[in-house]
């Protein structure tokens, strides 16, 4: 039962422990879950949008900003009109452009020849029969001055190419020509695949129509807004031209949406973060203290219930026996001592009994002080334990008084054993060297008989010692059997 107590304490303990690491955990795991879903709306994603607008305007906007000189510059309008045979002179100027700005190719094309020119020369004659000259027939078209398209050209090393183009009007506005540069996409898909892969941010920019203009070349195969169910229903949030942080799930995944326009290239940023690539460091951390606590908790519950056990068995320890001399007490004793009598009865085998009072105790104490007292119980009962079987049980029974049964002993072998004890403790070198005189002990000795209870033995043995001390002391007397 004091076990089955001990494991419910236990159990207990190790539940409420349990209950509060996780409770713990969880709370810091909520409280920093917020704190990085606050930190990217309200800093990461803010940050990063300025960020890339600050790349776009390194390697985008200054290209539109080239081109749009160029269209603008008088010197094109006049050779388109008035001297285009003259190629060795547009051949120069479009070299110096790509020179000086660091472009890939800057081109020319005339809308009364069809010709194409870049810093190399005249290229060809276009055609709308033509599939790679379709771009500026549709650009033509086109209600604005100016687009950003991406390209496979090959007659330009067949690269994947971003092309800024503008038209050419002359004084009355009439559509003469459309010039612009090219630049190799690896500069804008590097910048989209760094903040990818060192952010986890997913860069896209979009046109008025939501049409995926600029992406990462391995990034999804959406080429519209409307391509993703998800972005699609958002899409007149995204296409305005407030700045906007926008919620959505997609594929069971929260994600963050931050919108930007931008009125250099009329197109919107966006910049799209996927919540689980965020909160992975914080769910991880929950996971490792959730198991560093449980982890605690378990050696914590079994450091109890090795405490306990050691406790419970001092507590029976000290229920039982002696703390001063490690002898059983008096209960222990009676209850041993019964078992034996039970035994004896049973089996017919003889039991005695012997009890025994340390001589003058009372003066040792007086004179000497209660250590040195102390000092020779502790001494009387290690010669106790080192004459004596180990079958044989020994008990203090209170005081100067102890008591000892003897299993399968008869009275004349108990007087035996009772004047080996007598003896070795009035020649003991360490009990003459605590005391200035022989510790001695008087002793009684009583035989079990047919009806005896540890209440009659221990009547008839205590007579037996009363006389020990009356004839003398330093004696053995034996019960007198009426």
């Amino acid at each position: 039962m004091k076990n089955k107590n001990n494991f419910y304490i236990v159990i207990t303990v190790s539940v409420l422990m349990i209950a509060l690491s996780v409770s713990i955990s969880l709370i810091n795991f909520m409280v920093s879950l917020h704190a990085t879903e606050t930190d990217l709306k309200t800093r990461s994603l803010p940050l990063t949008v300025d960020n890339i607008y600050t790349e776009i305007q390194k390697h985008v906007i200054e290209p539109n900003l080239v081109a749009s000189m160029m269209a603008h510059d008088t010197f094109l309008q006049d050779w388109l009109i008035n001297d285009e045979k003259n190629r060795e002179k547009i051949t120069r100027y479009l070299e110096t452009i790509k020179n000086k700005y660091g472009m890939f190719v800057a081109f020319l094309v005339s809308e009364k020849t069809q010709s194409y020119y870049t810093q190399n020369g005249f290229l060809e004659h276009l055609s709308s029969s033509k599939p790679d000259n379709g771009w500026y027939f549709n650009f033509k078209k086109v209600q604005g001055d100016n687009e950003i398209n991406l390209d496979f050209n090959n007659n330009l090393d067949n690269s994947l190419i971003m092309f800024i183009n503008h038209k050419i009007y002359d004084n009355n506005y009439h559509f003469v020509g459309a010039t612009g540069i090219g630049l190799k996409i690896s500069y804008i898909n590097d910048m989209l695949k760094r903040f990818r892969q060192e952010y986890n941010f997913t860069v896209i920019f979009v046109n008025e129509e939501g049409q995926i203009i600029l992406s990462e070349r391995t990034d999804s195969k959406i080429r519209n807004l409307s391509d993703s169910p998800e972005l699609k229903s958002l899409s007149d949030q995204i296409i305005v031209k407030d700045s906007k942080i926008l919620e959505y799930q997609k594929n069971g995944e929260n994600y963050l949406l931050k919108t930007k326009y931008i009125p250099e290239l009329d197109l919107y940023l966006l910049v799209e973060a996927k919540l689980d690539d965020f909160t992975q460091n914080v769910r991880r951390t929950f996971y490792l203290n959730l198991a560093a606590s449980l982890l605690v908790t378990v050696i914590i519950t079994f450091i109890i219930l090795f405490m306990i056990r050691g406790y419970n068995k001092k507590l029976e320890f000290m229920a039982r026996n002696d703390t001063l001399t490690g002898l059983m007490n008096r209960n222990a004793f009676n209850d041993s001592f019964n078992e034996f009598l039970l035994l004896s009865k049973r089996h017919g085998d003889p039991l005695s009994l012997i009890f025994f009072d340390i001589d003058n105790f009372k003066t040792i104490n007086d004179t000497l002080g209660h250590q040195v007292g102390d000092s020779v119980l502790i001494r009387i009962a290690e010669l106790l334990k080192t004459r004596l079987r180990r079958t044989d049980i020994i008990g203090r029974w209170g005081g100067e008084e102890f008591i000892v049964g003897l299993i399968d002993t008869d009275q004349d072998n108990a007087e035996t054993i009772a004047e080996i004890l007598r003896r070795a403790f009035e020649e003991d070198t360490r009990l003459i060297h605590l005391a200035p005189s022989p510790v001695t002990a008087s002793f009684g000795i009583v035989t079990a008989r047919t009806g005896d209870t540890i209440d009659t033995l221990l009547t008839r043995v205590d007579s037996a010692l009363y006389r020990a001390k009356a004839l003398g002391k330093n004696r053995i007397e034996t019960a007198i059997e009426h």
